[in-house]
């Protein structure tokens, strides 16, 4: 018999309210807390989730809550360390916002403290849960591509002066951890590794082109070279107005794909197979009304629902979830590679060695 999971919210912005809708759609999990240092904050999530939800302005005490079994770390990036150390010490389990955080050190620490807390440990990627992405995923692992080749990703989105503007995190290297790589393109950083296996090596440029009193990039480019041998490009920017949609491309030997946003555009093989029309007529006018290209607030929070939902049940089947610590702290690697080639202009090998 499936179990009921009280989540609590940690940090009562913007994304907390993605976070909060996409509990009140499982069936198996509800709001029961929110820890939250602005009080209108705190309550805009109180009125969001559906049922009794207590809001805390001390983070012990929220810990405490009775029921509470998931803890949801929705801080600003570089603010996510110490919130989940201290909710998987209290035994809870822990699903944090992209990215895992800013630092590998830091990454590694909320690793290791759910490991030796024996609580389970979600990063938030909700592009994986596409069924546009994955189907892309399928193909490739079943072979359709023939040798893989060439692995693109592109994040050519656009936010105002007023965007960074509005929050003193934004556009800081301490908070943020970074601009449009880390903020923005990072949900596509984690897809092309994901579909395209690890990264050897990175060769980047990034500049600071169409804002200012931001201390982080709005525009990078990356090109990547797989562990596999196959060559890829990341772009990523802010700077791109009116902002387009996210693109993914897959190509190889024997296909080629595209997806734009959530819609398949391009799914051509060599050997095609019956199932290719139904695939592409299934996953197409779906973007509509789901972009965050212009709006960080454009987006759906289905992806995050799906991915909770995943969550829960690993949580049940005592295994860990479909995208754990490990594979969040991936996109996080790729990004500190990117900033670092960047900075020494010259290429950089991964694994990526930080130090604290």
């Amino acid at each position: 018999m499936s179990h009921n999971f009280g989540f609590g919210i940690v940090g009562c912005g913007m994304i907390a309210e993605f976070h909060t809708r996409a509990i009140n759609d499982l069936p198996n999990g509800r709001v029961v807390a929110a820890f939250s240092r602005n009080a209108k904050n705190g309550e805009k999530i109180r009125e969001l989730a559906e049922g009794d939800c207590v809001i805390y302005d001390d983070y012990e005490k929220f810990l405490a809550h009775p029921g509470l079994d998931v803890v949801c770390v929705c801080t600003p990036s570089g603010a996510h360390l110490e919130p989940s150390v201290a909710a998987a010490k209290a035994g809870k389990h822990v699903v944090v916002e992209k990215p895992l955080e800013i630092t590998l050190p830091r990454c590694d620490w909320i690793i290791e403290a759910c490991e030796k807390a024996g609580v389970r440990l979600c990063a938030i990627f909700p592009s994986r849960f596409s069924p546009a992405n994955i189907q892309l995923k399928a193909a490739i692992d079943s072979g359709r591509f023939g040798k893989l080749t060439l692995g693109d990703t592109y994040v050519k989105w656009w936010r105002t002066q007023e965007y960074y503007d509005s929050g003193g995190w934004r556009g800081t290297w301490d908070l943020d951890g970074g601009g449009a790589l880390m903020n923005q393109a990072i949900h596509n950083v984690d897809l092309i590794t994901w579909l395209m296996g690890d990264v050897a090596e990175i060769t980047a440029l990034t500049a600071t082109l169409a804002h200012e009193r931001i201390e982080v990039e709005d525009t990078a480019v990356a090109a990547l070279k797989f562990r596999s041998g196959a060559l890829g490009v990341i772009e990523a920017t802010t700077s791109a107005y009116p902002g387009l949609l996210k693109r993914t491309e897959i190509h190889g030997s024997d296909g080629s794909a595209r997806v734009e946003q959530d819609d398949i555009t391009l799914w051509t093989f060599r050997n095609e197979t019956d199932a290719d029309k139904r695939i592409t007529a299934e996953i197409q006018g779906r973007s509509a009304g789901n972009t965050g290209a212009s709006d960080p607030r454009g987006i759906s929070h289905a992806g995050h629902r799906d991915q909770l939902a995943d969550f829960l049940a690993a949580i049940e089947a005592n295994k860990p979830a479909r995208v754990d610590g490990s594979e969040g702290r991936k996109a996080v690697e790729i990004i500190r590679a990117i900033y670092l080639s960047a900075k020494l202009r010259k290429t950089v090998e991964l694994p990526l060695r930080e130090q604290g």
